[in-house]
């Protein structure tokens, strides 16, 4: 097992320890007031001492003009000249301040190759692809968990679940025009973000590695590795943190890391969520305050943010930190809304639940027939956990909500689009990801004192050992059975009954014997 601390001194910055991270993530829980969002973007950073002298390897990035917006990198032992007024060398008990990013932007090594991955879901891109990508989210351990026993059978009914789904699934995508747009949108952010990068005078290749279809992460990590990449900073693409997203793709990861060598010696840090960032908060607003303008009374509007489910053990047992930063996160848009003179009132809900596991509530649909007989007349969905348009988006959003809430009696209907490429919300990535740089295979510390986020920047190992150590001990979002008195037990006993019944009957009538004839009884149907 390995971990950033074992990675080599090679960086941005060589440091010992980072006492605090980037002070605009905010502490839950928080008050509702002005000052909880703090967006400062200076940087505490404990210098790394050798005997009596402190290390501080700076570097410059110059950009060329040119229409391909390409950096020449130059390595400098010594601070830029023009930064040199912003840094002072102290002991290691010191530290050094960077007040700006834009100073901040050119403190970077010039002999490393700078890499970001995107993360992402994944989704067929044909009506062709359906069936094998339904085969690798079953076969995936952390979707259907079967007992250690049964482990061999994983693939197999994977196989056989995926075959049996691909109808009805492939009516869904065959309804929002034959496939899933998710890779050509999250491609087009990926170059979004890296123009936006190189415009703040930071070289670096963007990947994008999805967990259950092309291009796969694996993929991607190959592509990284033939790049010569030494520095990664990792970026999932769902703005809230949850075991059963981010921390799917980040157990891949781990798995990849600890068995290439390369990678060991690669040094990382990953961004595990960015809910509560200036940019997009603003860019979720505007998207809302541009719709609500579509409606007739726009101020008699309910504003119905609509995020992904996880199972409800993932919150309660775990301790997965998805559903405080969801509210969190409806709570900074509101205020934002409420800042431009918008106070609708809103509510929260869940949906894609699946299988008989307990997921978040209040659930969706439920949600929806509710606000109906509340005589709620005007409803905009905010699909709040997805940045990219999709099936759930697409097909279970703008189709069977829609169709449900107009049956319930709410009569005017809208839906905010999805992000994409939205220029504030990709500014804004890019300003995450330079703010990472500092972190890049150095050990994150809490500070009982500073603004701890949720979840804190840090490696693949230790966000994983923090947040997902239950992983074994936790249900699967898809339960294929269950032992012992369960509400899954229950339903696969009566089915078995049921079909226990079916089976009598039909040899009672074939053969003419049996109990019910003995008893008199099927022969009064005759």
């Amino acid at each position: 097992m390995w971990s950033s601390s074992q990675a080599s001194t090679r960086g941005v910055i060589e440091v010992g320890i980072v006492e605090a991270g980037p002070s605009h993530f905010p502490k839950r829980p928080a008050t509702r007031n002005s000052s909880r969002l703090n967006l400062s973007r200076a940087y505490a950073i404990k210098s790394n001492s050798v005997g009596s002298r402190t290390r501080l390897c700076l570097g410059q990035c110059y950009q060329m003009k040119s229409s391909n917006c390409k950096c020449k990198m130059g390595w400098s032992p010594q601070p830029p000249s023009g930064l040199r007024h912003h840094l002072r060398v102290y002991s290691s008990a010191s530290e050094a301040v960077l007040p700006s990013q834009s100073d901040f932007s050119k403190l970077l090594v010039g002999n490393e190759k700078i890499g970001v991955l995107l993360l992402n879901l994944g989704g067929p891109e044909t009506l062709d692809d359906v069936q094998p990508f339904l085969f690798n989210l079953f076969a995936d351990p952390d979707i259907i968990r079967l007992p250690r026993l049964f482990r061999f059978l994983q693939k197999p009914l994977a196989q056989f679940i995926s075959v049996a789904r691909a109808p009805k699934s492939k009516e869904g995508y065959a309804s929002i025009g034959g496939g899933s747009p998710l890779r050509q949108i999250t491609d087009a952010q990926a170059e979004a973000l890296r123009k936006a990068l190189c415009e703040k005078d930071i070289p670096a290749k963007v990947y994008v590695g999805m967990r259950y279809w092309h291009p796969f992460t694996e993929e991607a990590i190959e592509q990284i590795k033939r790049d010569g990449i030494t520095k990664l900073v990792v970026l999932p693409l769902y703005p809230q943190f949850s075991i059963s997203t981010s921390g799917s793709s980040l157990r891949l990861l781990e798995s990849i890391f600890r068995e290439d060598e390369y990678l060991v010696n690669m040094q990382h840090t990953v961004i595990p969520s960015w809910y509560q960032r200036e940019g997009y908060i603003k860019a979720m607003a505007t998207l809302i305050e541009k719709e609500l303008s579509t409606f007739p009374e726009p101020q008699k509007v309910m504003i119905f943010f609509s995020a992904h489910g996880v199972p409800l053990a993932y919150v309660e047992e775990a301790g997965d930190p998805y559903k405080a930063e969801m509210e969190e996160c409806v709570d900074l848009i509101m205020e934002e809304l409420e800042k431009r003179g918008i106070k609708n009132s809103c509510t929260l809900a869940y949906q894609s639940r699946v299988g008989p596991v307990e997921w978040l509530r209040p659930y969706t649909d439920e949600t929806i027939i509710q606000l109906g007989q509340r005589r709620v007349k005007s409803l905009l969905a905010v699909p709040i956990s997805f940045v990219s348009e999709h099936i759930e988006t697409l097909e279970e959003i703008d189709v069977e909500y829609k169709e449900l809430a107009l049956e319930s009696g709410i009569e005017h209907w809208g839906r905010v689009p999805a992000l994409g490429c939205e220029p504030t919300f990709i500014t804004d990535l890019a300003d995450a990801v330079i703010e990472s740089l500092p972190y890049v295979g150095a050990m994150a510390v809490s500070n009982i004192e500073a603004r701890q986020p949720l979840v804190p920047l840090g490696s693949v190992e230790e966000l994983l050992a923090a947040y997902d150590s239950k992983r074994d001990e936790l249900p699967p979002p898809v339960t294929v059975w269950e032992w012992g008195w369960t509400k899954s037990a229950e339903t696969w006993n009566g089915r078995a009954a049921m079909l226990a019944v079916l089976a009598l009957l039909v040899l009672e009538v074939t053969t003419g014997k049996g109990f019910l004839h003995q008893w008199g009884i099927l022969p009064l149907f005759r």
